[in-house]
């Protein structure tokens, strides 16, 4: 973190932010603020370079044409991957969580280089599209308490053997490989399938980015009621569904 506070970018809002993935940056920078915490927010479109210094970098779901206009400019620039290098944590979902990969299958049908953030490869299913409410047992060594969230993807990912599930589903498809498994992770590279926005249902995950960014092991007691409120109801909404 910089002496000008928390420094945090959400990449590409005019490609990448078709289901309301933006709420994911609005959320870490309140929670920073209600921790007493300076936060520079930048929002970086796609005719801009991405910077390299910031500390948490965000990505969302889009489209196939513009997944595949935002990974081909992500390559170009090169930011991405020198802030990786320089310590930052990023977090994606959906597109966003694909373009970290190492390839995906883009919207004329051919395979499209990843930035190779994250060991994944994904390929487009044809099956049924995976869409509806997911619970899952986030990965024990980020002690973090279940996910939920909302999925609406055609794609399928497999893991490599240098990334790790971020979690286990319980109910709904995750990655889509009928292994169990959502999204991936790596060190301070996060990517998953789920919208809701995912950091709106699950605020613990963004202040495990905080604290990642700190460096710190504990961050002080905010008032989570709202979040509470919010994750009680659609947990029970994807137990008990009308």
């Amino acid at each position: 973190m910089s002496d000008t506070g928390l420094r945090v970018v959400w990449v590409y809002p005019d490609l990448l932010s078709t289901y309301g993935d933006q709420g994911n940056a609005l959320v870490v920078e309140r929670r920073a603020q209600q921790r007493g915490l300076a936060v520079q927010r930048t929002d970086i479109r796609s005719d801009e370079q991405v910077p390299t210094s910031a500390d948490i970098y965000l990505i969302g779901g889009g489209e196939d044409r513009p997944q595949r206009l935002a990974a081909e400019r992500l390559l170009r620039d090169g930011g991405l991957r020198r802030a990786v290098d320089n310590g930052a944590i990023i977090f994606s979902v959906c597109a966003g969580y694909q373009i970290l990969g190492r390839e995906f299958v883009n919207d004329l049908g051919e395979p499209q280089q990843g930035l190779g953030l994250l060991d994944v490869v994904s390929t487009r299913g044809e099956a049924e599209r995976c869409v509806g409410d997911v619970l899952a047992d986030i990965d024990p060594n980020l002690g973090l308490p279940e996910l939920t969230g909302f999925e609406n993807h055609q794609g399928i990912t497999h893991i490599g053997p240098t990334a790790k599930p971020l979690a286990r589903v319980r109910l709904g498809k995750g990655n889509g490989t009928g292994d169990g498994t959502e999204g991936a992770w790596n060190d301070t590279v996060f990517g998953t399938y789920m919208h809701g926005p995912v950091l709106a249902r699950n605020p613990q995950i963004a202040d495990h980015l905080i604290k990642l960014a700190l460096d710190v092991n504990a961050l002080p007691p905010v008032d989570d009621q709202w979040y509470d409120a919010l994750r009680k109801e659609r947990i029970s909404a994807a137990v008990q569904p009308a």
